[in-house]
């Protein structure tokens, strides 16, 4: 019998504890021994629930109770998730995780206690929802010479934009359905300004490269700039705006790590994933390109993935596939990060050509002019717009 405790039934903690009631003999078949959630721990009651007489305000009696073999987390935020997370480890007891950031500040030492006290640390669902990512990576994938990985990552912000895209929408009225249907939170700020995709491409960054750096250091931009003229542009030019977090790895050195928008080539598979949809392509060789697509949030995908990692340590235990994160200061400096630009701009044609050479011209929105750069680095690019002394409008990487 494997004895569980969750901590938080919210959406994702309600949908954990109805996926392994719903199809309790399918997964302790998958999982080898059956299983008893013995508590969820919630600030609130739910006397109308069929979990009710489970639900405990009081940790300690999660974490002093010998029979508790696996910790769910799904509590969000770092507080006390870390607090709970390293009582439950100490305590040998397995924890699962659906929680992004306190992977992303903390994972290095959850692993390492981990490691310490013979138990397993796992945490496929905070990244891609229900997308089979993490474990993949580790046990398929990670043998390769990675050279990147990226993906669009955010489930809000690529429903906005995909908004944006066939119907024409500004950002304000796409942003605004994203919330009528739930999609977005009344504070949007993690999903619109890259701080959720932020932690995320931290995760996977640390997957390919062993190397887990502060998402605080991540040069990190949202979608809330992007204009309906970027988007008929984009258009005219071939592209899709998604919003992006890549890692590209460096030999012997710190990886790129960076999230913003970025134009998309119609004919390349990330340019496709539409609504609230997640996909993470993986470069490599000899592996070539492999990309993971699906619902990257909701409680049944969530839920999927947590009862996923549930399944694999009752089967597996601590020969269960885990990674091994190092702890490094920052990212690889992103002044030297090489891309083309799209760049729209107020002013003459002969100042864009004097300063940036031979670039195609084209007319925008209002006596815009737009163009594509050649290749240059970020330090390259700050110092010709500066040279420019023009009023830059717009200002969106491409993925080459």
């Amino acid at each position: 019998m494997t004895n569980v405790a969750i901590l938080g039934f919210g959406v994702v903690g309600g949908g954990v504890a109805r996926l392994i009631t719903d199809n309790y003999a399918n997964v302790c078949a998958l999982g080898g021994k059956k299983i008893n959630i013995k508590y969820i721990l919630d600030l609130r009651d739910f006397p109308d629930s069929p979990f009710a007489d489970r639900i405990i305000h009081d940790y300690d009696i999660i974490a002093n109770d010998p029979e508790i073999d696996t910790v769910i987390e799904v509590m969000g935020g770092s507080h006390p998730a870390y607090e709970f997370t390293v009582k439950a480890l100490q305590a040998g007891k397995n924890v699962i995780t659906s929680n992004k950031e306190v992977v992303a500040n903390f994972g290095d030492e959850f692993l390492a206690l981990a490691r310490a006290n013979g138990v397993c640390y796992r945490f496929e669902a905070a990244v891609g929802g229900g997308i089979p990512v993490i474990s993949p990576v580790i046990s398929c994938v990670r043998q390769n010479k990675i050279t990147e990985i990226r993906g669009i990552l955010n489930g809000t912000t690529n429903y906005i934009l995909t908004k944006m895209f066939t119907l024409g929408e500004s950002f304000e009225n796409a942003l605004a359905d994203a919330q009528a249907k739930g999609y977005a939170e009344r504070n949007p700020d993690a999903d619109i300004l890259g701080t959720d995709a932020c932690r995320k491409i931290v995760i996977l960054t640390a997957l390919v490269t062993g190397k887990l750096v502060s998402p605080d250091t991540v040069h990190t931009e949202g979608i809330t700039a992007i204009r309906g003229a970027d988007v008929r542009a984009a258009e005219r030019l071939g592209y899709s705006i998604k919003l992006v977090g890549r890692c590209i790895v460096c030999e012997d050195d710190a990886p790129y790590v960076v999230v913003a928008p970025f134009m998309i080539p119609k004919d390349e598979p990330l340019s496709t994933v539409f609504g609230v949809y997640n996909a993470v392509e993986v470069e490599g060789e000899p592996l070539g390109n492999v990309m993971f697509y699906g619902q990257g949030a909701g409680a049944g995908a969530t839920a999927s993935a947590v009862v996923g990692d549930l399944c694999q340590i009752m089967r597996s235990g601590t020969h269960a596939a885990s990674p091994y994160f190092e702890r490094i200061k920052a990212p690889r400096d992103f002044s030297g990060f090489v891309a083309r630009h799209y760049i729209a701009t107020e002013g003459s044609a002969e100042d864009v050509l004097r300063v940036f050479g031979d670039v195609r011209l084209l007319e925008g929105d209002g006596g815009e002019i737009f163009f594509i750069t050649s290749p240059l680095t970020e330090r390259e690019l700050g110092d010709k717009l500066g040279e420019l002394h023009r009023t830059v409008k717009a200002d969106i990487r491409l993925l080459d």
